[in-house]
């Protein structure tokens, strides 16, 4: 058994919503649960942000999340967080001092700041994992600060261990500088027994069901997949993620992205219906006849990974994450990101094709319950912690025991 300290500072695994949702909490969330599962002591810190008053939380067996009052209790973004990130940093070194892990893992940049204050003159080995890269994002044409990527860099080269989530990942990891023997790739997980093939599923028509997933401030590829339902005649598109159900109707992504399907021709067989519960994920990952994502940069791709687990074949842009999960004609296709005339003639080939269909169904299911079922991705990541620990005392020779004991082994 192994005492472990997570630290997530911004993404809490209280606020995870797990259901259709793409957020480090939930990576957090089901990392923690797995490895207490498995007989370990994990405690989940994270800050006090206001929506949960309670200072320490039973959250699964052998998973205790404490959140630190460290700045204003309301929720706060990347750059907002910095000016308090050396007091959760102190805080972290005041309860390790007494109370001592045998490895702090660090979720993102700026959990891997605070971890590295807090375990400064401790030894305590400390992980860190990314999730995103701010090179990566610059790369993509989002927002992102030179800060962001030189602190990267120094962390990266001052913690013991990074775990990367994706080849891809690893790559961009090793052009920063950080040396390959330091990197572990171990991917994200996908919960197998509720995400699974069988089960129950959203009401659906006779239409083809095609679902995609809209995130906040990123829906190009939704555009993408909104131009190409013009040329696949009969289908409908559920459009999740984003807003709460209760507020698409003033949620401006969404009004350009029905704009979009209004100029398409097509605003009568697109569906949004906001973000999914975690009842109804499986549900409507069950209903579709396909899975499209396609955006022009992915890290992980966890809904991908979780159609796959229900046996919905993915249509994926060629991108991050997805290079690992979906297995170009085993587990799904892959499709470039901004042509909307070859993600149609992808897809109205497959839908043509339930044949095909259900060879990649049966070869996501095995790939995902294989390589990505929380079970093995604890047991990866138990053996990084376990590779930084200091080699155990040789046990002392008792007296007496000599030359006549290994000849009594000989005879046996």
């Amino acid at each position: 058994m192994m005492n472990i300290a997570m630290v997530s500072v911004q993404d809490s695994p209280l606020g995870a919503a797990k259901g259709l949702d793409e957020g480090l909490g939930v990576h957090v969330a089901e990392l923690a649960r797995e490895l207490g599962r498995q007989g370990h002591r994990v405690t989940v810190f994270t800050r006090q942000d206001g929506r949960d008053p309670r200072e320490k939380v039973r959250f699964a067996p052998g998973v205790t999340v404490e959140q630190l009052a460290v700045g204003p209790a309301r929720p706060l973004a990347e750059d907002e967080l910095l000016p308090y990130l050396a007091d959760f940093g102190a805080e972290l070194a005041r309860r390790w001092h007494g109370r001592r892990p045998d490895v702090v893992h660090a979720h993102h940049w700026v959990s891997g700041l605070a971890a590295i204050a807090g375990a400064n003159g401790l030894d305590i080995p400390v992980v860190q994992s990314f999730h995103t890269l701010g090179t990566t994002l610059s790369r993509s044409g989002q927002p992102c600060s030179p800060t962001r990527v030189r602190l990267e860099k120094a962390i990266g080269r001052s913690v013991r261990s990074v775990v990367a989530m994706t080849e891809s990942e690893r790559t961009e990891l090793v052009r920063l500088g950080i040396s390959r023997r330091q990197i572990t790739l171990v991917p994200s997980g996908v919960d197998v027994e509720k995400f699974a093939p069988n089960g129950p599923s959203l009401p659906r028509g006779d239409a083809p069901r095609l679902v995609t997933l809209m995130k906040v401030g990123r829906h190009q590829g939704v555009v993408s997949v909104i131009q190409a339902l013009a040329r696949i005649p009969d289908a409908e598109l559920v459009v999740a993620g984003g807003p709460d159900r209760e507020d698409l109707e003033t949620d401006e992504t969404v009004h350009q992205l029905r704009i979009k399907a209004k100029e398409a021709g097509v605003a009568d067989r697109v569906t949004f219906i906001g973000r999914v519960s975690a009842n109804d994920a499986p549900k409507l990952l069950r209903s579709a006849d396909l899975t499209i994502s396609v955006p022009a940069q992915e890290t992980v791709g966890r809904v991908p990974l979780e159609s796959m687990a229900c046996g919905t074949p993915v249509v994926a842009s060629p991108v991050g994450g997805h290079l690992d999960s979906v297995v170009e004609n085993v587990t799904g296709i892959h499709v470039p990101a901004d042509r909307p005339m070859e993600i149609a003639r992808r897809v109205r080939a497959l839908l043509a094709d339930p044949t095909m269909r259900t060879a990649l169904s049966i070869g996501a299911v095995d790939r995902v319950r294989s390589r990505f079922a929380w079970e093995r991705v604890a047991h990866e990541t138990v053996k990084v912690y376990e590779s930084l620990q200091p080699a155990p005392e040789p046990e002392p020779v008792l007296a007496g025991v000599g030359a006549g004991a290994a000849d009594e082994d000989e005879d046996f």
